[in-house]
């Protein structure tokens, strides 16, 4: 059975909520930006500019060296994107989609940080509705959003999909997911995944009902890229058994990372993170 009492089905069914309700009040918790992205006198050019609660560690050079920029989305808005260059000869990017409560500002030092330490080159992008980027959080923009983020890779910087590895994080698993079963790419890292909307709210649900958001369960399967899941065991927001189901759905898995007693918000301060991650580009990869 799809594990709901009587009385939740029918609520369920009498008033179901619509998809951008469930998104709304579980994903979408943009923060005030912590940045602005200042044109020059052409307008063809931008620079970034962070505020205090961006909480900058690195020095003018690194962030000078960050090149930022707009790019339209099929669903009419303009999204802002960021390309660090970390590593000199980076075989592979990192197209990362964040999480939830976070802009680009915040994630910048991060971003910065893992990709000189992974020996990757990173880009991100902020969703319609965060940081800079124009419109309203929605799960159709953020599909549209990381749309035009896939394509701003492949155009403006040229790269190859055998040299990007798609990386989502919290609600960023879900456009990682529906891309990823779209496009074949040198891998994907899903971090703290989500089997879907309904999955978060009703932790009992069995299937996927017509009005569910988020339905990134149904969609792993198509998945033909290597696979690594990261999930904390103690995680407060999106239970470690969504990571197990996403682990065991996707076809091409490699060995998990579950972190134990890590949450929703602190896997990356454990150092088998960093480790995991620098096996898996080393090694994992060159056997997929």
């Amino acid at each position: 059975m799809n594990g709901l009492s009587f009385s939740e089905l029918c609520c369920l069914f009498c008033c179901p909520p619509c998809p951008s309700k469930i998104a709304a009040k579980l994903a979408f918790l943009p923060p005030e930006p912590t940045y602005s992205l200042v044109q020059d006198e052409s307008g063809s050019k931008y620079s970034f500019h962070l505020t205090d609660r961006a909480e900058w560690q690195y020095t003018q050079r690194e962030l000078d060296s960050i090149e930022v920029f707009q790019t339209r989305t099929t669903k009419g808005n303009r999204i802002s994107c960021m390309f660090a260059r970390c590593a000199p000869n980076a075989r592979y990017t990192i197209l990362f989609s964040h999480g939830n409560a976070v802009d680009l500002g915040q994630m910048s030092s991060f971003y910065i940080g893992l990709g000189t330490r992974i020996n990757c080159n990173i880009f991100s992008y902020d969703y319609s509705g965060y940081g800079t980027s124009t419109g309203k959080t929605s799960e159709k923009n953020l599909y549209a959003d990381i749309d035009a983020a896939w394509q701003a890779i492949r155009t403006r910087y040229g790269i190859s999909p055998q040299n990007i590895i798609l990386y989502g994080q919290s609600i960023g698993t879900v456009p990682t997911v529906d891309l990823a079963a779209r496009y074949e790419v040198a891998a994907v890292v899903l971090h703290s995944p989500l089997m879907s909307g309904m999955r978060v709210a009703f932790p009992e649900t069995k299937r996927t009902w017509f009005f569910d958001a988020f339905p990134s369960i149904d969609k792993v399967q198509k998945i033909t890229s290597p696979v690594l899941v990261i999930h904390g065991t103690e995680d407060e927001v999106i239970d470690f058994s969504h990571g197990l189901a996403i682990f065991e759905r996707c076809p091409r898995t490699v060995e998990p990372l579950w972190v134990e007693g890590a949450g929703h918000n602190d896997v990356e301060l454990y150092g088998q993170y960093l480790e995991r991650l620098k096996v898996f580009i080393s090694t994992d990869l060159a056997i997929n």
